[in-house]
């Protein structure tokens, strides 16, 4: 089979498209996915359709309809539609944009200015837009997979509404990628022969994200053999040349994605570096967020090391902060440094039960008082009511300690925090032991002090 055959069997006017732009919704219809927002009767899909559009920020992962979704805006919207990039663009062409924009509203001509990858503006750039919008010159769509809290200015973000897409899913995928082999804008006039096995594995392979599935089958089509029926066909084997077989099989969504994400933070809980290295490497290469990785790491920090090695809560941090920065692949050996450290570090789960111990009291006991001594006072109708009564301010004292309880009466003499005493939760151990004994009188010696407990 050559490839040439099957270009020639295509229309020519879209054959040197990729399929992804060929296959792009032309409307709702089309649209696959999103159904919490462009589902029958959801907020999204109604401003569409009644063309009263506010301004938004689409915030989601690649692949996942942003871009779509503001094309199926461009073609039911009765305003101007103006596409603009926060990447090849500055300040100049916003402003000249925003200037025929208001041209426009004085003449009662909307403008949707679409901006994609809108986190890549700077404060500057996005303060450009806020005069704009908020006279109504413009109504602003910004697409941006990071989280627009962090990436968009408050003033800005202020006046848009937000809409969070979601990765699409298996069966999102599945029927996106049946619609291209049978819609003749795909490839419907070659007749291509593909299982939904290989389709699954496709939506499998592509985790969330449209783009990549077309390409992937697009791509697969491209190196199909030719059945004994004269038809393109995607069988396994062409499938594996594709993409790797091993991450056709990893599903990160489903069973085996919680099996070996469970996998690794066992062998890492039970010090043994080697195995939660595989099981990284097992992840990583099935093509796993890392920044899911990291966060797991982030979590087991505390819950698994916690102040036994309170270095392993910065490095951790920091190895999700690497992760951020670089993506794959030059982040798997900072992945494989928090592996091993937290591996080998001492264990102590007494964060998690402290929590837990807590969280059982306030849950049961939400309305307990807080005792008046540790009250703020801040107008003279409170400190009447005695709020503030009693407090010793603790810098005041020689041992930078006050012998006030700051629980509730009902819970006088709880005890929430039992160290475990290995690592570095052993000097922990002995000051909160220090501390205990001299606030109950049980001893005459300052708990700060070097005669105390050893550092």
């Amino acid at each position: 089979m050559k490839q040439m055959s099957l270009i020639e069997g295509m229309d020519p006017t879209v054959a040197g498209q990729p399929l992804a732009s060929r296959m792009r919704p032309r409307d709702l219809s089309e649209f696959v996915g999103q159904e919490h927002l462009v589902g029958e009767g959801k907020l999204l899909r109604q401003m569409i359709e009644r063309d009263q559009i506010p301004s938004m920020i689409l915030w989601g992962p690649p692949g996942v309809g942003k871009t779509t979704l503001a094309n199926v805006v461009a073609n039911a919207t009765k305003a101007e539609f103006v596409t603009y990039s926060a990447v090849t663009s500055g300040i100049k062409e916003i402003k000249e944009i925003m200037a025929r924009a208001e041209q426009g509203r004085l003449l009662g001509i909307r403008t949707v200015l679409f901006v994609d990858e809108i986190h890549r503006f700077n404060k500057a750039q996005q303060d450009a837009f806020l005069p704009f919008v908020e006279q109504g010159s413009i109504i602003l769509i910004g697409a941006t997979t990071e989280n627009p809290s962090f990436e968009v200015n408050s003033a800005l973000l202020s006046r848009c509404k937000v809409f969070v897409l979601k990765g699409l899913t298996e069966e999102n995928l599945v029927a996106l990628l049946r619609h291209a082999l049978d819609e003749d804008r795909g490839f419907g006039k070659l007749g291509v022969v593909c299982s939904d096995d290989m389709l699954r594995k496709i939506a499998i392979f592509a985790n969330g994200d449209a783009r990549n599935a077309l390409g992937t089958l697009e791509t697969a089509v491209a190196n199909s053999t030719i059945n004994q029926d004269g038809k393109p066909e995607i069988t396994e084997d062409v499938l594996s040349q594709v993409v790797s077989r091993k991450a056709l099989m990893y599903d990160k969504n489903g069973e085996e994605h919680y099996n070996i994400i469970s996998a690794l933070h066992k062998s890492m809980r039970n010090s043994d570096p080697d195995a939660a290295v595989y099981w990284l490497a097992r992840m990583l290469e099935g093509g796993e967020d890392p920044l899911y990785i990291a966060r797991r790491c982030v979590r087991f920090a505390s819950e698994d090391v916690g102040l036994a090695d309170p270095n392993a809560l910065l490095l951790a941090n920091a190895v999700w902060d690497s992760c951020h920065n670089l993506g794959i692949p030059e982040c798997n050996v900072h992945l494989t440094q928090i592996v091993i450290y937290l591996s080998l570090a001492p264990k102590s789960n007494a964060m998690e039960e402290t929590y837990n111990r807590a969280a059982a009291d306030a849950q049961n006991m939400m309305a307990e008082p807080v005792p008046l001594q540790i009250r703020n006072a801040p107008t003279r109708l409170m400190k009447s009511l005695d709020y503030g009564k009693g407090y010793t301010y603790a810098h005041d004292t020689d041992e930078k300690i006050a012998q006030m309880s700051c629980l509730p009466e009902s819970l006088q003499g709880r005890r929430y925090y039992t160290p475990t005493g290995l690592g570095r939760e052993a000097s922990m151990k002995a000051r909160l032991q220090a501390v205990r004994d001299y606030r109950e009188g049980k001893t005459d010696t300052p708990p700060f002090s070097s005669a105390a407990y050893q550092r």
